[in-house]
């Protein structure tokens, strides 16, 4: 189970957009530096959120699809969420840990502060003898969680025995929530290799990717290396060369977009 929420002001109430507008903005405005197009941006305010021009957004696309090096303005697009799922999907989520910051609900101060309960595990996909275990497990734990407090105040030296005991038995199925901050190119690396993971909450999280803004043209880069491994040879056919077919192999080819250094140039674009 993944559960993945706007993060919300438990005082007044307010939500937060996943995608935070001005991050939005800044990126966008900053690709446009190396070039110094800044005229040509289009991009706007709809009331609280940001929506970018058919300029823009084509260049954006271009860019982003290009790969890391010229895409590398989505790092400055920063998404915020509150993730609720069991800590055996976290421990693969901590694998990466450049771009992304996190917040997670105490298992060290708050686990002791009430009775476990098997809502706070994720074991929908249980057969029933597991599910059994689980429940098993879950009445050991509240059992030493209440000699834990007893101990406790009573500053019975075995509180310590009692607080590891629990720590150590409680099941990787247990659910943590974390505020997460992550950005564009973050989300992309994890959208391309756990699209397809084995654990449902993987997929669960790559398919929330593709409902941000904007996620098909800056998150989710087209990979056509399979597409054209796949694809047959075309047959060739040959024609006897004359003085016209001749001139046009030492002329350049109008459609490269590569300047001498081999890097990629995006004049046609800005």
């Amino acid at each position: 189970m993944i559960k993945i929420e706007k993060v919300k002001n438990r005082v007044t109430g307010k939500e937060i957009d996943f995608v935070l507008p001005d991050s939005l903005a800044v990126a966008t405005i900053g690709m446009r530096n190396p070039k110094n197009s800044w005229n040509k941006t289009d991009s706007f305010y709809d009331e609280e959120q940001y929506v970018l021009g058919d300029n823009d957004i084509r260049l954006a696309t271009t860019l982003s699809q290009a790969g890391p090096v010229h895409g590398k303005f989505v790092r400055q697009i920063y998404v915020c969420a509150d993730i609720t799922a069991p800590l055996y999907w976290w421990k693969e989520f901590d694998t990466y840990k450049v771009g992304t910051v996190a917040n997670s609900t105490s298992t060290m101060h708050k686990l002791t502060s009430r009775d476990i309960t098997m809502e706070d595990l994720s074991y929908d996909k249980c057969l029933p003898e597991a599910k059994n275990s689980l429940e098993a497990t879950v009445v050991v734990c509240n059992s030493l969680r209440r000699k834990y407090v007893e101990a406790t105040q009573k500053k019975d030296p075995k509180a310590r025995d009692y607080w590891y005991s629990l720590i150590q038995t409680l099941p990787s199925s247990y659910n943590q929530t974390r505020t997460v901050t992550m950005n564009y190119e973050v989300l992309s690396g994890m959208y391309e290799y756990r699209k397809t993971h084995k654990l449902d909450e993987w997929r669960e999280f790559c398919s929330w990717i593709e409902t941000l803004p904007y996620a098909k043209e800056l998150i989710i880069r087209k990979d056509n290396s399979k597409e054209k491994a796949e694809e047959k040879p075309a047959k060739v056919e040959t024609k006897p060369a004359t003085a016209e077919t001749k001139q046009e192999e030492k002329s350049p080819k109008k459609a490269a977009k590569k300047s001498k250094s081999g890097t990629m140039d995006w004049d046609f674009l800005l």
